[in-house]
């Protein structure tokens, strides 16, 4: 009876660990199969570690595309990793999912908005935060520590980002247009940063480092604004409200209609080329699950 109490014990000290703990990864230490490890390597971040959630399916590892799964407002990347585990068996892709914690990376301005401002919200030129500081810049030494970890010489990464994800997404594309991004999919985002400088930033540009940017630079990337048919419920938890975002509509539905004919009418303004398109999943309402196969088809239905 010792034994088995023991032994019941033990279990749940490794279970524990497994769910809540990551250790940072050993120097030579190559990834496989389904696992997690601390983040630490962007040194400007290392004291912000970031959880990683991937899955690398069996196969030619070396030649398989990489996708980036960004989580929602509940920093749930064991989720969103799980749920695309199935399509990384079938189609062959390594699964990356990052989990910014509401620790260091807190509210929608610290995840969201990127961490761009100290308080996204209300921005000023004495919030502004270092670009080395910014969310955004996870990514890119992330992408190089899983090819280093895997052995992957995929040269550009896919991104599938979903609600609160799909903010970091769309922010990111304008921010960091220099990334080495394919396609990025924002799916079903509550509110948007439309790219118009006379609206001050986080409902569009105006007072943000975007304003930097070359316009054509992020309308030439592709990025996909995915959303649901079904994703109508103006009183949908999370939701924001005011007389500024209720401009882009009173859903998420008629929001992702709006960011993307708008910005669509400003780049042509502009004179500058429109790579962006619009993806409305039929039936979806505001669940990551149900875009995954319309996600998929655009990723990789032409492969």
């Amino acid at each position: 009876m010792k034994n088995i109490l023991v032994a019941l014990l033990t279990a749940v000290v490794l279970w524990g660990c497994d769910n809540n703990d990551a250790a940072p990864l050993d120097d030579n230490e190559l990834l496989s199969g389904a696992g997690s490890f601390s983040y630490t390597g962007y040194a400007p971040l290392s004291d912000a570690p970031v959880r990683v959630y991937y899955y690398i399916p069996e196969g030619d590892v070396a030649n398989m595309p990489v996708l980036f799964v960004m989580h929602g407002s509940s920093r749930n990347g064991d989720e969103y990793r799980d749920a695309w585990t199935a399509t990384a068996k079938s189609e062959k892709v390594i699964i990356v999912a990052p989990e910014f914690s509401e620790e260091f990376y807190p509210g929608g301005s610290g995840y969201n908005m990127g961490n761009m401002f100290s308080n996204g919200n209300n921005p000023s030129p004495s919030g502004l935060n270092a670009s080395s500081k910014w969310a955004f810049s996870i990514i890119e030494p992330l992408f190089d520590e899983i090819k280093l970890r895997t052995g992957s010489h995929a040269e550009t990464y896919d991104m599938f980002a979903h609600s609160a994800g799909a903010q970091f997404g769309h922010r990111f594309i304008m921010s960091v247009p220099e990334a080495r991004v394919r396609k990025l999919i924002a799916s079903s985002a509550g509110w948007y940063s439309v790219p118009d400088e006379s609206i001050a930033f986080p409902y569009g540009i105006g007072g943000s480092p975007i304003t930097r940017v070359a316009p054509e630079d992020y309308f030439s990337k592709e990025m996909i604004i995915q959303i649901g048919e079904n994703d109508v419920d103006p009183d949908s938890a999370g939701l924001r409200h005011n007389d500024i975002v209720d401009e882009q509509g009173l859903n998420r539905y008629e929001r992702g209609q709006y960011f993307f004919h708008t910005s669509e009418q400003i780049a042509a303004d502009k004179g500058s080329p429109f790579a962006w398109t619009l993806d409305v999943v039929p039936g979806a309402a505001h669940d990551f699950r149900p875009a995954i196969p319309s996600a998929v088809r655009i990723l990789y239905g032409d492969q």
